[in-house]
């Protein structure tokens, strides 16, 4: 009964205090000196409330709903950050409200050690993402300058410098030094991966012999070429890392694992990756089309929760009833529309199984974004007198809507997203119902199907209340 009490008294504060951004932490981290520095240092950062747990992250579920924070920290150490904790997190945070969608921006505040964390939780820094590193094909011509090294056919590669177009490349088979070098002296703001990996090692090259990242106890990361001389990565300046085909690349399994020692040893400030073996890739590849193919557009974080959004919605119209529960249940039908896309059963294994297991890791409020470029439409939210407006206008022709770059899998023709900057409410949509628009409190979602019609603008009219608090 005490605890029921001093819950309802916590919640109350927090709702008439008007929390923002939520703190979420174990009571045994919060108590630990070395953690609480790091949780203190977020509160001041964000004037964050404070939720400490006693058991399982999904006691936080009364206060996150009744508080409905934008951002959610959950700040945890390299022990915590299980497979089982990740899943909880994406399950709980779909449940603030009736919809199906994450309610809320959230990410997993950890690191090597606590001096690490304390590093990130301190970074507030905006970047702007003008230069990045690949070791897989990226659509390069949507970056400022960069660079990406061919996982798929060895000394080939391409290089893109300050107002030039792309240029082919030639590089030796093993690339492993060079690519330490270009983490170490040219500091690129993105660095993205993909091909065999596991939480202790990453390999340069999928298709043929190449050298591999590996990382030692103390959360150093150094790469081991073919020779088997090793290279230390020391590349501080903050960065994005997107291991975006990576197995296993975000399973944080105590300080001695991958991501420890990107976070420590590679400067990386916010990263997505999988917490288990991937094999479809939906969540992995889909956010390079909202990351860095819409340059600018979204931060780190709005392209990782639209793309999960995208997921989501996915399933919502293509295998209704399937996203209720953890797996696939035999009650799902196709849809129309699945058939039309050409989705199957596979699919739907597929989706679910990427649905809980892609980590975010850092301060969800922290803006890395990439440097405005070339995009193939504008989008726009209007709004007056309670009347809201989103436009989208094709800019490259017939073909404005489909995919930049196709490499990897499940890429392109994602759904149009455009997140609010207030909540909202009593949501009537007025025009443009035709495209199927999905509206919820806190984004606008217009679906992007493979068409073989030219790209037309269009337009979604809907009326709503801010949510007051």
């Amino acid at each position: 009964m005490r605890n029921v009490l001093w819950l309802s008294m916590l919640i109350s504060h927090l709702v008439c205090s008007g929390a923002g951004y939520m703190l979420v932490v174990s009571q045994k981290t919060s108590e630990d000196p070395k953690w609480a520095k790091v949780v203190n240092a977020l509160r001041e950062k964000h004037d964050a409330g404070i939720f400490a747990y006693e058991d399982s992250v999904e006691q936080s579920l009364p206060v996150l709903r009744s508080v409905f924070p934008r951002y959610a920290c959950f700040v945890a150490t390299p022990q915590e950050t299980s497979k089982d904790f990740v899943r909880s997190i994406h399950s709980l945070t779909r449940k603030l409200d009736d919809d199906p969608y994450t309610d809320l921006f959230w990410g997993i505040l950890s690191g090597h050690d606590s001096a690490n964390a304390l590093q990130i939780a301190r970074t507030s820094k905006p970047l702007i993402i003008r230069k990045s590193l690949a070791c897989t094909e990226i659509a390069l011509d949507r970056c400022e300058e960069g660079k990406w090294f061919c996982e798929l056919r060895k000394g080939h590669g391409l290089v893109k410098e300050k107002n030039g177009s792309p240029k082919p490349i030639k590089l030796k088979q093993d690339t492993t030094s060079l690519f330490v070098k270009e983490l170490n002296e040219d500091k690129p703001d993105l660095f993205v991966t993909s091909g065999h990996a596991t939480e202790q090692d990453l390999q340069l090259g999928y298709r043929y012999k190449n050298g591999v990242f590996r990382c030692r106890k103390d959360g150093i990361l150094y790469g081991a070429d073919l020779s088997g001389k090793s290279h230390t990565v020391n590349s501080p300046n903050p960065k994005v890392y997107m291991p975006i085909g990576n197995c296993l690349m975000g399973h944080l399994r105590g300080p001695d694992s991958m991501a420890a020692a990107f976070l420590k040893s590679a400067g990386v400030r916010q990263m997505m990756g999988y917490v288990e073996v991937t094999w479809y890739g939906y969540m992995g590849w889909g956010c390079l089309d909202y990351f860095v193919e819409q340059p600018g557009r979204y931060s780190f974080t709005q392209a990782f929760f639209a793309n999960h959004h995208a997921l989501i919605h996915r399933l919502e119209t293509c295998f209704p009833g399937s996203n209720g529960g953890k797996g696939e249940r035999p009650s799902v039908r196709q849809t129309p529309l699945a058939r039309r896309l050409g989705l199957g059963r596979q699919d739907l294994r597929g989706l679910l199984f990427d649905r809980d297991i892609v980590a975010f890791y850092g301060d969800p409020a922290w803006d890395a974004r990439m440097a405005k470029g070339t995009r193939n439409w504008t989008q726009s939210l209007e709004s007056e007198g309670g009347k809201y407006r989103l436009i989208i206008k094709p800019t490259a022709g017939k073909d404005s809507f489909k995919p930049v770059n196709e490499n990897g899998v499940q890429r392109g023709f994602r759904p149009f997203v455009e997140f609010f900057e207030h909540r909202l409410k009593e949501i009537e949509i007025l025009s443009g119902s035709e495209y199927g628009p999905v509206v919820t409190d806190d984004f606008i979602l217009v679906p992007n199907p493979p068409s073989d019609q030219k790209a037309q603008a269009i337009e979604i009219v809907f009326r709503a209340k801010v949510v007051e608090g």
